[in-house]
């Protein structure tokens, strides 16, 4: 049975990837920073899921987690990297705290991550690593600058990434949302998501199992030869 490690996993997309990789027969073990309600029904609704409590901004607290989980499960096979926040507003008004929390939780997470679960990866002889991206990682958004550098950011990360990995039999890829219906949204009125999903050439706002169902394709065996690919799952806004 094989171990996924998913990060900012007690809602929205995280929660999502969490009970497909559970309907598919993994162990999975998610990461979550505070929401302990959210974590305990996600334990109690499935067997095979292991909550561990992380701040993956922190690299000591994610040495420690990776610890715990190659004690009890021997090793991790996949590792989704997906926790992430946002900020909106004009760049002259952040204030250097927002920046690094945008930066930090999005990008340098991936780094602390990654650096602990390669060895076990190569130990193995395989592996899969699957990067949530977003939109405007490609195409930039205004009043979203930290959000959008971040997520570039993670392109960047995956590509290199997975040239580095690829002679080694791991591959690295991305997944990059559209508007989806996540925390995320909730600012937005009923106007102003409509207006959002007539942008959208599908013609309406994507769920979190649009990129769960996309995140797990691309760590399967059906994409194993499709490395340092960005897939976009958008509805067509950014094409």
């Amino acid at each position: 049975m094989k171990t996924v490690l998913i990060t900012g996993a007690s809602r929205g997309i995280g929660a999502a990837c969490v009970k497909k990789f559970a309907t598919e027969n993994y162990n999975v073990v998610f990461l979550y920073k505070s929401n302990d309600t959210k974590a305990e029904e996600l334990r109690t609704n499935f067997q095979n899921v292991t909550p561990i409590k992380c701040d993956v901004t922190n690299s000591k607290e994610v040495t420690l987690a990776i610890s715990e989980i190659k004690e009890k499960f021997g090793g991790i096979h996949v590792l989704v990297n997906n926790a992430g926040v946002s900020y909106s507003g004009v760049l002259q008004n952040m204030t250097d705290d927002d920046w690094y929390k945008v930066l930090d939780t999005n990008l340098s997470s991936m780094f602390f991550l990654s650096r602990e679960v390669i060895p076990m990866m190569l130990n193995q002889g395989e592996g899969s690593i699957v990067n949530v991206s977003s939109m405007w990682g490609i195409t930039g958004a205004s009043c979203e600058v930290a959000y959008s550098t971040s997520k570039a950011g993670v392109i960047g990360f995956t590509k290199a990434l997975a040239k580095e990995l690829a002679p080694s039999k791991i591959r690295v890829n991305a997944v990059a949302p559209g508007a989806i219906d996540t925390d995320m949204l909730k600012g937005y009125t009923k106007e102003e998501l409509s207006i959002i999903a007539d942008e959208t050439p599908l013609g309406t706002i994507g769920k979190c199992e649009d990129i769960a169902e996309a995140v797990y394709f691309l760590s399967s065996e059906k994409a194993g030869f499709i490395t340092g690919e960005v897939l976009n799952v958008n509805g067509g806004f950014v094409i």
